[in-house]
């Protein structure tokens, strides 16, 4: 499984310790310098029930300073694929990507029925 983090954000440490406490192997990809592709964001998009809006971190300042709030309803999912391989702090993290599942955020409960994990 690969997850993609943010070195400095809490968020993904928490869950990065939550996969150590699990005794769950996972390689780390930063985010910032090795963001997801388009191509394999528009093929996530495809996979997932998720809404794209998911996947965009809409609390950080990225998106505030492009003003996204107002244009990202009018987008399509490749301009948002697109969008968001061109800045990996534009995708809300950590990422979870695993054979079967592709997670954006860290909420417990998700990632555990996931992985299979009794919580």
């Amino acid at each position: 499984m690969k997850v993609y983090c943010y070195p400095k954000c809490s968020t993904c440490k928490k869950a990065l310790k939550y996969l150590d406490e699990h005794g769950q192997a996972y390689e780390v990809l930063n985010i910032v310098e090795n963001p997801p592709s388009k191509e394999m964001l528009v093929q996530i998009f495809s996979q997932t029930e998720l809404p794209v809006k998911r996947f965009v971190n809409t609390s950080g300042m990225k998106y505030r300073e492009l003003g996204l709030k107002d244009k990202i309803g009018d987008m399509s999912q490749e301009e948002i694929a697109g969008l968001l391989s061109s800045d990996g702090m534009l995708i809300r993290r950590p990422l979870l990507m695993t054979e079967d599942a592709v997670l954006p955020g860290f909420k417990e409960a998700e990632w555990a029925r996931a992985l299979g994990i009794d919580s």
